[in-house]
């Protein structure tokens, strides 16, 4: 037996049960990782937007942003020291990933949770607390390892306790919780901006503290899912959950796929080996270049430095941080369109309407900057500009929200079999810190030597990114994860790669 569990029907046969109270509190819960994530993506752009916190730890941006108006606006905030501030975390939440892949494997999903709270809680007091800039760093590390291990135990945890035909909208739920801490952490700098003294930095970071707490303890109620205490050889104890979370005693369909998959599990001693086994091509295909490709849409441009942006793009003072509040509404409301419609419509019609949108944006957006700046970058924003970059980026924002947002988290927690689900994620979410590392490092250099340019740079990649999901990602809506090798087998391009050998059929 090797390679997946499938029923002997077309597309994947629904398991009775309902959608439980009890699913909808663990997943609610379990979704509060997201809070750490976004909280933190929301607070970096702007406290590096404050003049007390750069003058206390980045004098030289500091300096170049007062002579900023006789000077290129591309360039204000070019210096690489601030650019480590951002991206350290993300480093560290690659390291650490791999770390938390063996925790959720070995102990299960909801210690992988709460060490990632816990460290992520130590960060925020550092942060909150600094000094120096050796100190923040520090808090800044803590706060990755807090993120690596969330992100990859939360998604997974969601969707296996999630019933497969709501598996997209309880899956959806951690993406609204990023955008939720992202819109909370922009509300947040703009109250402690207006704090006199100049210490509404310390606010903004220490903070980070609450939705830290919320997945630390809160963690320590969840139960484990069934497919992990299955892994971990508790078939019992997962028969009981089983029953428990899907509130019907007519399990057996469901238990005995997980009981074939644990099965499967046992034959797979080394997980990190075997992801590179022919069988799982598409798997591992999908676990590099869907995050590869999320971090490529340009997202993080503005999720990270959205005052800094708006700052360089002429928006005085507080303006920037009320456009950056903006887009954070966008990305909740756009959460929230997602969770409703992701079942329904499925994931392909969303990720290619959601990249044709972000498209036509960042094409807007940069030809709107290229009219006002130039190559130059000296110039004004005249308010009937600045308004129509701010739509365009909430355009933009909106088509990533309930694209690339929501289901480049969703769509790698559902595809992956419970022999490799644990390395699988850990290279998903390794791939994702590691190109969100890269950006963040990187921004606003290349927002310096490209100019204008950098908004079509991101546009052709958005170009890439649709042609692919056009091609190569099959709709996985409504399969239960432990069917998800026939949605393979039957895909034009990736059936080559799963041979016959490679599925097992219950026979109803």
């Amino acid at each position: 037996m090797a390679g997946g569990v499938v029923m002997n029907t077309a597309g994947g046969k629904p398991y009775p049960g309902k959608l439980t109270l009890y699913v909808v509190f663990t997943c609610v819960v379990a979704s509060t990782g997201g809070l750490i994530f976004g909280y933190d993506i929301g607070i970096s752009g702007g406290v590096t937007s404050m003049d007390p916190f750069l003058l206390k730890f980045f004098p030289e941006v500091y300096w170049k942003k007062q002579e900023a108006s006789k000077s290129n606006q591309y360039c204000r905030y070019d210096n690489q020291l601030l650019q480590a501030f951002t991206s350290s975390l993300y480093l560290a939440a690659l390291i650490a990933s791999f770390f938390a892949s063996t925790v959720t494997r070995v102990l299960g999903r909801r210690w992988s949770m709460f060490a990632g709270g816990f460290a992520f809680l130590v960060g925020a007091g550092l942060n909150g607390a600094a000094q120096n800039i050796a100190m923040l760093i520090v808090g800044r590390t803590l706060l990755g390892v807090g993120i690596g291990f969330a992100n990859q135990s939360v998604p997974l945890y969601m969707s296996e306790m999630a019933p497969a035909r709501l598996r997209g909208m309880l899956g959806t739920g951690f993406n609204l919780m990023i955008t939720t801490g992202i819109l909370t952490a922009e509300l947040i700098n703009y109250g402690t901006n207006k704090i006199k003294g100049g210490h509404g930095w310390r606010f903004s970071l220490g903070l980070a503290a609450v939705p830290a707490a919320v997945i630390t303890f809160g963690s320590l109620f969840l139960p484990d899912t069934p497919n992990s205490l299955m892994e971990r050889g508790h078939p019992e104890a997962s028969r009981r959950m089983l029953r428990h979370i899907r509130g019907t005693d007519d399990i057996g369909d469901e238990y005995a796929d997980l009981v074939a998959a644990r099965e499967v599990s046992k034959l797979v001693q080394h997980p990190w080996r075997n992801i590179v086994l022919r069988k799982y091509r598409a798997q591992l295909t999908m676990a590099v270049l869907i995050p590869f490709f999320q971090q490529l849409s340009g997202i993080n441009v503005i999720n990270f430095y959205a005052p800094v942006l708006f700052e360089t793009l002429g928006f005085k003072g507080d303006a920037s941080l009320v456009s950056s509040v903006m887009t954070g509404g966008v990305l909740v409301l756009g959460s929230l369109v997602t969770m409703l419609i992701v079942d329904r419509l499925g994931r392909r019609k969303l990720f290619l309407q959601g990249g044709a949108q972000m498209l036509v944006s960042q094409l807007a957006v940069g030809t709107l900057i290229a009219a006002r700046f130039g190559t130059s970058g000296v110039g004004e924003m005249p308010k009937g500009y600045a308004a129509a970059v701010v739509l365009f980026i909430c355009l933009y924002v909106a088509g990533f929200v309930w694209s690339w947002g929501a289901l480049g988290w969703l769509v790698p927690s559902e595809i992956f079999p419970l022999e490799i689900r644990s390395a699988a994620q850990s290279i998903n979410v390794s791939v994702n810190m590691l190109f969100t590392f890269v950006i963040a490092q990187a921004f606003l250099t290349m927002l310096c030597h490209m100019k204008f340019g950098l908004f079509y740079f991101f546009a052709g990649w958005g170009v890439v990114m649709t042609v692919f999901v056009a091609l190569f990602l099959p709709e996985t809506k409504n399969v239960p994860i432990e069917e998800m090798v026939l949605v393979w087998k039957g895909h034009w391009f990736w059936s080559r790669f799963v041979g016959d050998d490679d599925i097992h059929v219950q026979e109803p």
